[in-house]
């Protein structure tokens, strides 16, 4: 009796592993421990252009486990002039939030898919910000 065991990814990185018999049985030997995984958020990137740094601060964001998927939407041009890279919130929808990325004269739609309530996605963007990662002057 020949066996094979096989090794499966499904969605969210749960490992299960199977037993394959000759009688074409499929028997669940063991399902590890999901706490161990981590699931990371995907970044969509189907656009060439983007603001200078978004896409750094979307993978940190994605890495979080709340975030399931950021997709950057298309560049366009506005009447501002803000110096520094500013993602805010301002849209509910109904997979999660969209979110608009301000530099210069640049702004850029984001699209958050995630089941987290408001504060908790300003709490990410807080905590993932570039401005959080820079020295303090005088340390």
């Amino acid at each position: 009796m020949k066996i094979i065991t096989l090794i499966i990814f499904l969605d969210y990185n749960l490992l299960n592993r199977f037993e394959w018999s000759n009688s074409r049985e499929i028997k669940a030997i063991k399902k590890t421990d999901t706490k161990s995984l981590k699931t990371m958020g995907r970044l969509v990137q189907n656009h060439s252009t983007h603001i200078e740094g978004l896409i750094k601060w979307l993978k940190k964001m994605a890495s979080r486990n709340e975030i399931k998927t950021v997709t950057p939407g298309p560049l366009s041009k506005t009447n501002g002039r803000g110096e520094k890279l500013v993602l805010k919130i301002t849209v509910k929808t109904n997979e999660g939030y969209k979110l608009l990325a301000r530099k210069g004269k640049l702004v850029q739609e984001v699209f958050l898919v995630t089941s987290i309530d408001e504060n908790e996605i300003k709490e990410i963007i807080e905590a993932t910000s570039p401005k959080s990662f820079r020295k303090k002057k005088g340390s």
